[in-house]
């Protein structure tokens, strides 16, 4: 396999900090409604390849929307494999070289591979960090990038400031493909720009589409600063589509003067994304899902609940006095400081008469359920020790119980038990008043957290 081979793909290639895997969500969701509704035989598919995967690993390669299938993922595994262990037995192979890439970069060769063997005419590929030396940056011919929104993450590859991360983020602009991003600070706008210009890239800066700032369209991933992620998104397809010949669609330099097509329209409605500003309601629980992993990424999600708890509240006054219960884990940063961010976003989302955004606050580990791991759902960058001694969730009790006195906290070793604590808590709550208000819980922090919260929480849908 050599870079060339995938250039029959036609590609959009996303990197960035923040949102990046939301706004692959929305290509995607937009090329499938557009390209679908068009008399094509055979019809196009559409590939998606984002990272990390919240419950199984066949989530990071789609076609069409969907995981490929067991069969699919364990073909392409094999044939990347094969043609790995051929290569380092042939003649001229280096005796000292490694036969096979780290996990990731073999991935992304898998999903490469898999795309071309099965007819993909249009993908999707999300950075997994950084992109100047990321693996998927051996895409040389995309018809568009894009860069989400910046922030500082992965210090110890990227660099420490701004302006450090935007040269890598940049370093998937290619000659002749246009490049898009929201509006970002000055210091990584500028290096944005100059590396663009290296590059001989026309990079183009997108604000929110007017009819989402409007509220005109209801995205399917329902938080308000999903709403630039979905305008780059709808540049980025625009574009993407105009390369591909479709000549109709919107100019994407002018695309927010121009009413949107309805395929865009209903892939921005219709949107899915695991994990993500995710509501699922369970008798009178409704569970708000949403990874939150960096400063950044935490004071959104704690933007969105105080967002949801505003609504609900006033939709249904009496929803004010149900109890709101947080679970949380982040085992690999700074938990505290993460814990203590939510807090502060949390605040303009307190109602009158409470003092406090949640009544329970849990603490667990990523461990998902009482006996036995799914192998899909174990992190091997957990400290195993502090994981065992709850260490980090008995110095995360202590943190929320100076901030907030009046939470009833709760140490527990593992997510099935504390979805367990909180659907106990719900059930007392009806048991007790007879109202029949939703109990808000949000289930946030580590990616791992929210991915064993699914597995939980679907299995007792099926069980």
């Amino acid at each position: 396999m050599r870079p060339s081979d995938f250039d029959r793909l036609r590609l959009v290639h996303i990197a960035g900090t923040k949102g990046k895997g939301s706004t692959s969500a929305f290509i995607s969701s937009i090329l499938s409604q557009y390209l679908g509704s068009r008399p094509q035989t055979p019809p196009s598919k559409i590939g998606l390849y984002t990272s990390p995967h919240l419950r199984s690993v066949r989530e990071r390669i789609q076609i069409d929307n969907a995981p490929i299938s067991e069969e699919m993922f364990a073909t392409y595994f094999f044939h990347v494999w094969d043609k790995l262990e051929a290569a380092a037995s042939a003649e001229h192979a280096p005796a000292d070289a490694p036969t096979k890439p780290a996990y990731f970069r073999y991935l992304t060769l898998m999903a490469l591979h898999a795309y071309v063997n099965e007819g993909v005419d249009s993908a999707v590929i999300e950075c997994g960090i950084g992109g100047e030396f990321d693996s998927t940056n051996i895409l040389m011919r995309p018809t568009v990038t894009a860069v989400t929104s910046l922030g500082i993450d992965h210090t110890a590859m990227l660099g420490s400031t701004l302006p450090e991360i935007a040269w890598h983020k940049a370093g998937i602009f290619k000659q002749g493909s246009v490049a898009f991003t929201p509006p970002q600070k000055q210091e990584a706008m500028a290096i944005l720009l100059e590396r663009a210009a290296e590059k001989g890239t026309e990079l183009h800066t997108i604000d929110v589409h007017p009819a989402l700032a409007n509220n005109q369209i209801k995205l399917g991933l329902g938080a308000s600063f999903q709403k630039i992620n979905a305008s780059v998104a709808i540049a980025a397809a625009a574009a993407h589509l105009r390369a591909l010949g479709h000549t109709s669609v919107p100019d994407p330099t002018r695309v927010a003067h121009i009413e949107l097509p309805p395929e865009f329209i209903r892939g921005l409605e219709q949107v899915r994304w695991a994990g993500r500003c995710d509501i699922r309601r369970e008798k009178n629980v409704a569970w708000h899902i949403d990874g939150g992993h960096t400063m950044e990424s935490i004071e959104v999600t704690g933007q969105w609940f105080a967002e949801q708890i505003a609504a609900a509240t006033a939709t249904v006054p009496s929803d004010s006095k149900a109890p709101r219960i947080l679970i949380f884990n982040q085992q690999t940063r700074d938990a505290n400081a993460l814990a203590k961010a939510l807090y502060a976003a949390l605040q303009s989302g307190v109602t009158s008469g409470s003092t406090s955004p949640f009544t329970h606050v849990i603490f667990t580990t990523n461990q998902t359920f009482s006996e036995g791991y799914k192998p899909d759902l174990v992190s091997l960058n957990t400290n195993q020790q502090d994981a065992d001694t709850l260490a980090v969730q008995k110095a995360l009790a202590n943190t929320w119980s100076n901030i907030d006195s009046t939470a009833e906290v709760h140490v527990l070793r593992t997510i099935e038990d504390a979805i367990g604590t909180a659907r106990s808590v719900a059930q007392q709550y009806a048991k007790d008043t007879g109202a029949d208000a939703e109990v808000m819980v949000l289930v946030t922090g580590s990616l791992h957290l929210v991915g064993g919260a699914l597995e939980v929480l679907e299995t007792y849908e099926t069980g």
